[in-house]
C-alpha cells in the first residue's frame, strides 16, 4: 500500500473515531447531567483529562508510543491555554442563552480562517469559503433559537472564541514544528490542562450552578456514568489531537458541526427530544455544506499533490542527465573530471 493511501486511511479512521467517540460522550454526559443532576461540567472535564493522562502513561509504559520531550515552555503554555479555553466555553454557556452559545461555536470557524490567513498566510479558495458559509447557515438554522445578549456573556464568548481558535491552531502547528505525534503532544500537555481545570473547576461550577461538587450525592449510578464518561473521553481527546494534526483546525470544526447534527438526530431517536421541521431543514443544509467542503478540499488536495509530483519528476530528470547543464553552456567536463568554463582553453592559450 502506498504512503498516500495509508495516510488517507489514517485520516478517515481518525475522523470516524472522533465522530463516534464525541457523539457517545455527549449522549453519556447528557444522561449524567440532565437525568442524574450532575451539572459540574468543568470539574468533570478535569477528571477526563486526568484519566486520559493516566491511560497514556500506561500506554507509554507498555511501549505503545515513544516519549519525545520538546520545548517545555511551549507545552506548558499550550496546556494552560487549552484548559482556559474549555473553562471559558463553559462560562459562556452559563452566562448566555443557548442560542447565543451556539452562535459562539459557529463563530469559531470564521475566526480560525481569519487568524490562519493573517498570521500563517494560508489561502482559502472561494469554493471552500462558500461551502463553509452554507454549513454555518445550516447549523445556525438547526440550533440557534434565541439571541439574548448581555455584556459579561458577550465578553466571555469573545474570549472563548479567541482562546479556542488559537489553541486549535497551536495543536496543528506544534505537531508540525516539533515533529511530534498527536499522542506525544497530548501526553505532555494533558497534566497542564488537567491541573488548570482541576483548580478552577469547582469554583467555576459553583459559580454557574450554586452547588458544591464535593457535597453532591454520588450514587452508584452517578459513579458508573462518570467512569463511563471518563473512559470515552480518552478516545475523544486522542482523536481530537489526531484529527487536527492530520487535517486542520477548520476541518476539525466542520467535523464538530457534523457531530452537532448527529447529536440532534440521536437525541430525537433515543431520548425523544423535541424536533421540528426547522431542525430537519438546518441539518439538511449543513450536510450539503459539509459535502461541498469535503469535495472542494479533496479536489484541491489532489491538485496540490499532482503539482508536487510534477516538481519532483522534473527534479529527478535534471539529476538523471548531469551533462544537460554542460550542453546548455554551463561548463565542459575535462578528462580529470574538472569543470571548466566553455570560453577557456588553457592549451590553446599556451600554444598561442
Amino acid at each position: 500500500m502506498s504512503e498516500s493511501k495509508r495516510y488517507q486511511l489514517g485520516t478517515i479512521g481518525a475522523l470516524g473515531l472522533s465522530v463516534v467517540s464525541s457523539v457517545s460522550i455527549v449522549i453519556c454526559n447528557k444522561a449524567l447531567m440532565s437525568t442524574l443532576g450532575f451539572t459540574f461540567a468543568t470539574t468533570l472535564t478535569s477528571w477526563h483529562l486526568l484519566v486520559t493522562f493516566c491511560s497514556l502513561h500506561i500506554a507509554l509504559w507498555m511501549k505503545w508510543f515513544e516519549h519525545k520531550p520538546f520545548d517545555p515552555r511551549a507545552v506548558m503554555g499550550f496546556g494552560i491555554l487549552n484548559g482556559t479555553s474549555i473553562g471559558l466555553l463553559n462560562l459562556s454557556l452559563g452566562f448566555n442563552s443557548v442560542g447565543f452559545y451556539q452562535m459562539t461555536k459557529l463563530a469559531i470557524i470564521p475566526c480560525t480562517v481569519l487568524l490562519e490567513t493573517l498570521f500563517f498566510r494560508k489561502l482559502f479558495s472561494r469554493n471552500v469559503q462558500m461551502s463553509l458559509t452554507v454549513l454555518l447557515m445550516g447549523v445556525g438554522i438547526a440550533t440557534v433559537t434565541d439571541l439574548q445578549l448581555n455584556v459579561l456573556g458577550s465578553v466571555l464568548s469573545l474570549l472563548a472564541i479567541i482562546t479556542t481558535c488559537v489553541a486549535q491552531i497551536m495543536t496543528n502547528t506544534i505537531q508540525k514544528k516539533y515533529k511530534v505525534s498527536s499522542t506525544q503532544l497530548l501526553y505532555q500537555s494533558c497534566p497542564y490542562q488537567a491541573i488548570t481545570l482541576f483548580i478552577t473547576g469547582p469554583f467555576l461550577d459553583g459559580l454557574l450552578t450554586n452547588l458544591n461538587v464535593f457535597a453532591f450525592n454520588y450514587t452508584p449510578q452517578v459513579l458508573a456514568f462518570i467512569v463511563l464518561s471518563c473512559l470515552i473521553s480518552v478516545s475523544v481527546n486522542f482523536s481530537t489531537f489526531l484529527v487536527i494534526g492530520k487535517t486542520s483546525p477548520v476541518t476539525y470544526q466542520v467535523l464538530g458541526h457534523l457531530k452537532t447534527c448527529l447529536v440532534l438526530a440521536f437525541g430525537y431517536v433515543l431520548l425523544r427530544d423535541p424536533f421540528s421541521w426547522r431542525n430537519i431543514l438546518g441539518i439538511l443544509v449543513a450536510i450539503v455544506g459539509m459535502g461541498l467542503y469535503s469535495y472542494y478540499c479533496t479536489i484541491e488536495s489532489q491538485q496540490k499533490a499532482t503539482a508536487e509530483a510534477a516538481q519532483i519528476s522534473q527534479a529527478k530528470e535534471g539529476e538523471a542527465d548531469p551533462l544537460l547543464s554542460v550542453e546548455n553552456g554551463g561548463g565542459i567536463l575535462t578528462e580529470g573530471g574538472i569543470t571548466r568554463a566553455p570560453g577557456w582553453n588553457s592549451n590553446k592559450d599556451l600554444q598561442a
